[in-house]
């Protein structure tokens, strides 16, 4: 029988050993963010000594430590429970200061699947580090592109001489609808292929019929019916596409399909969307020729084949700004938003106004980019006194308000004196999971699946919510929490960090009392 001091000497040295793994494979991802041990200490909070420690081995880490450090490094360090991440919101706080909009979510994912159409180096500049990129990183990483994160969230990207889509990361393909992207894209690699459906929001139900009615102009088949999207390509180059519906994917598909030919393509009732926009001057570094951009008419002249080494700075994200002038807006706050691409909440800062709010916009600025409009705004206390719109709130395509932005407006409906109607025509089921601010005292009534009522102002209160399956209704109730008195817990926030980088950091930077908590 092994004496107590024997089990206890084996039990250390069972803990040097692990603590040395973790240490290890810290190390390894620390250096695949780019990050110095410097930085590494100064995002977690402490020394680069006690990093320097934690990397060889001789640190003892505990779970809230592991949590932070998977934060800081946005990669789960070792696996927690059902590995579901929570927030602790102490709500009723003022918000004040000033916050910077980071690179746009929509334009992000789009580029990493356009840079497959590019045989050189891309390098996609200050990318988001948040969990649909990831995804897309794992898809790209498995079919044999190298992938590497740089210095300042800089994205390396080298395509192989041949991609392995046989060996495709279905499960993380399968959770990001994004995926879809990648038809326009291996058209012009492979005659047959075929990748996973695609996940992402749920959202009611998201036909792809759009992206078959635009690619088959091209010359692509698309057979959804058997768990893959099985695609055929004969390529051909129409001379004009029309386009079945104005969607943002659906057009960035039909851009990357014209792209790469020998001739010129003309397509109509495009969206002019900002991710659109991006990927029309992402692709011009690449040889590509565009008239219109911005507008609902292209004409694209493309390049035979693209091989050249590009650096690209991808644009702002107007939701991400939207969604620090909601959170001003509901706390009663005033606080300033730096690097807005105004021209694409110009028309939500218009109708908040109409409400009663005060929002002032600084002169306008290029973004790194050198095309998109930026400006600095700070948004003002209203101390109660807005009101409710007479007419009803609804997106459009671009230009209109943005039908991403959309839902913030249900949270500032309800701090508003009177009754506003919300008319999200676009998914079938979004406007039911706004019935969910129930819950924190929202007065909601939903008149069809497509348009809910609310009732202000509200009288918040805290409660315990799961995150519902979809990145802007989740975020509402994360705004929500943040008005009311008392804590609330809101449960497996995934859905919020599949679009937002460090969000609650970040509020928490504007006074926030955010607690990030890790299920165990």
């Amino acid at each position: 029988m092994l004496s107590i001091h024997t089990i206890c000497d084996m039990l250390i040295e069972h803990m040097k050993s692990t603590n040395e793994k973790i240490g290890n494979l810290i190390y390894q991802i620390r250096q695949e963010r780019g990050l110095t041990q410097a930085e590494f200490a100064r995002r977690l909070g402490t020394s680069q000594s006690a990093v320097n420690r934690i990397e060889k081995g001789r640190q003892n880490l505990s779970l809230d430590t592991l949590g932070r450090i998977s934060d800081v490094l946005n990669k789960q360090i070792i696996s927690l429970g059902g590995q579901a991440v929570n927030l602790r919101i102490e709500g009723g706080h003022e918000l004040t200061g000033e916050i910077t909009t980071r690179v746009a979510k929509n334009s992000a994912v789009c580029l990493l699947l356009a840079s497959l159409l590019n045989k050189g180096t891309t390098r996609l500049k200050k990318m988001p580090r948040i969990e649909e990129v990831n995804r897309l990183i794992e898809v790209l990483v498995s079919i044999g592109v190298k992938v590497r994160w740089m210095a300042g969230n800089d994205l390396e990207i080298r395509p192989p001489e041949k991609l392995e889509l046989e060996n495709i990361d279905k499960n993380a393909a399968r959770r990001t609808r994004s995926v879809i992207m990648m038809f326009g894209s291996l058209m012009h690699q492979f005659n047959e292929f075929k990748i996973p459906y695609a996940g992402g929001c749920k959202l009611g139900t998201r036909t792809v019929k759009p992206h078959l009615y635009a690619l088959e102009e091209f010359g692509v088949s698309i057979d959804t019916k058997s768990g893959h999207y099985n695609v055929k390509v004969n390529k051909k180059l129409p001379e004009q596409v029309i386009m079945y519906e104005s969607g943002d994917t659906t057009t960035e598909n039909a851009i990357m399909a014209a792209a790469i030919s020998d001739g010129e393509v003309t397509i109509k009732m495009a969206s002019a969307n900002y991710m659109v926009q991006d990927l029309c001057f992402f692709l011009k570094k690449l040889g590509v020729k565009f008239e219109g951009i911005g507008t609902s008419t292209l004409k694209i002249k493309g390049v035979k084949t693209a091989k050249r080494n590009i650096t690209f700075y991808p644009t702002e994200d107007p939701i991400e700004s939207m969604t620090f002038i909601a959170a001003a807006v509901v706390t009663n706050s005033k606080i300033s938003i730096k690097r807005v691409p105004i021209d694409f909440v110009e028309l939500e800062i218009l109708k908040l106004s109409k409400m009663g709010l005060k929002v002032t916009t600084d002169s306008t600025y290029k973004s790194a980019n050198g095309h998109s409009n930026l400006a600095d705004i700070t948004v003002y206390k209203h101390n109660g006194e807005l009101k409710a719109l007479e007419e009803k709130i609804y997106g459009r395509p671009y230009p209109g308000l943005n039908i991403d932005n959309l839902p913030y407006f249900v949270p500032i409906a309800a701090v508003a004196k009177g009754r506003t109607l919300i008319h999200d025509w676009v998914y079938e089921e979004r406007a039911l999971y706004y019935t969910e601010m129930r819950k924190l005292g929202v007065n909601i009534t939903l008149a069809d699946p497509h348009r809910a009522y609310i009732d202000g102002p509200t009288q918040w209160r805290e409660d315990d919510i799961v995150c519902p399956p979809a990145l802007r209704p989740a975020v509402l109730l994360l705004l929500g929490m943040l008005a009311a008195d008392g804590t609330s817990i809101l449960r497996n926030v995934y859905s919020i960090n599949r679009g937002y980088e460090y969000l609650a950091e970040r509020l928490n930077e504007l006074g926030a009392k955010i607690e990030i908590l890790h299920d165990i």
